[in-house]
């Protein structure tokens, strides 16, 4: 890794050595196909199910390898962060298998299962404003107190982690047209566009955001990040704004990112359900309903599709009410 004072975004060859890493920690999550799934989307889709990886989302990716890279360099201090409940939960049992605490800073408004599934492994929840400014005073004063700070996004070994899942899907699926990843802060789609380009092969990658939290797209628009956003959207995962390592990759190596609505996130949920019987939560949804509502973009082409996760509040969606 870099040790100049500015950090700087992952290499390919970091994903690698994160890959080897975090191996012991992580599922390698199937790579699945559906006939029918092709029909509805038209075009032809490789789905990445990392819904099904510990905690429930990629995010025990990054999570993990960020607290080994603790350990490779003898810090064993306690971690802290800020989440919405996935990086949260990734991150506390990273810090337990590695005979650690992690304390996460978490909004008051986190859906109540998230918060739930933190404490279970074994981390110190302090609830906080639902303000990326409250989100950051908070973290900021347990690293005051000596906690190791681990960022759900912004940090190259974060970044590194979470573009692990392309990197097995690249692996297993020889051609594909485009690489369709979920956008919030961006840890997940940058490492992506990494490991796209550390291929040598020519994937278009590109980001489904949501246009209650469209700030990546806007953005890009704007040719710089934007400061501040006010996020309204179902998807609870993607409410964070869009890093600044991630959003340097993500001008560099992303094509373009497509916003969706909800309900067209809804009904990216609804067919995952009743098409492949899968659970996926809104913002894992978003990959969907880019392809529903921008179909031309993808008609006939072959795209991987990375499902970030499946923590949901079914009691929310009466119509996830028969998933497993």
């Amino acid at each position: 890794m870099h040790h100049s004072t500015e950090p700087r975004p992952p290499e390919p060859a970091d994903l690698a050595q994160a890959a080897r890493r975090i191996a012991p920690y992580i599922l390698r999550t199937p790579v699945v196909r559906n006939a029918d799934m092709d029909q509805y989307l038209g075009c032809r889709a490789w789905f990445k199910c990392e819904q099904l990886q510990e905690t429930g989302a990629f995010k025990m990716r990054g999570a993990a390898n960020a607290v080994q890279r603790l350990r490779e360099q003898e810090l064993d201090a306690n971690v802290a962060t800020h989440s919405s409940g996935n990086h949260g939960a990734a991150l506390a049992r990273a810090a337990r298998l590695d005979a650690r605490v992690a304390h996460v800073v978490m909004p008051e408004n986190a859906v109540r299962a998230k918060i739930d599934a933190v404490r279970s492994q074994g981390a110190e929840v302090l609830l906080c404003e639902a303000t990326q400014e409250a989100r950051e005073a908070g973290l900021e004063k347990l690293v005051k107190q000596g906690l190791i700070p681990i960022p759900p996004y912004d940090h190259p070994d974060i970044i590194a982690g979470q573009g692990t899942a392309a990197l097995e899907l690249l692996e297993e699926v020889s051609a594909l047209d485009a690489l369709l990843v979920p956008v919030g802060g961006g840890g997940l789609i940058s490492g992506s566009a990494i490991a796209v380009r550390g291929s040598g092969r020519s994937i278009e990658v590109i980001g489904a955001e949501p246009e209650g939290a469209a700030d990546t797209a806007t953005s890009l628009a704007q040719g710089e990040r934007v400061p501040h956003w006010r996020p309204d959207t179902i998807a609870d995962g993607l409410r964070a704004l869009v890093g600044r390592l991630t959003f340097q990759v993500i001008q560099r190596d992303v094509s373009q990112v497509l916003t969706v609505s909800e309900n067209g996130i809804l009904a990216g949920m609804e067919l995952v359900h009743r098409v492949m019987d899968m659970q996926i939560e809104p913002s894992s949804a978003t990959v969907i309903a880019a392809i529903l509502e921008h179909p031309e973009t993808f008609r006939n082409r072959r795209v991987g599709i990375i499902l970030s996760g499946g923590n949901v509040d079914t009691a929310a969606f009466p119509f996830l009410g028969g998933a497993t």
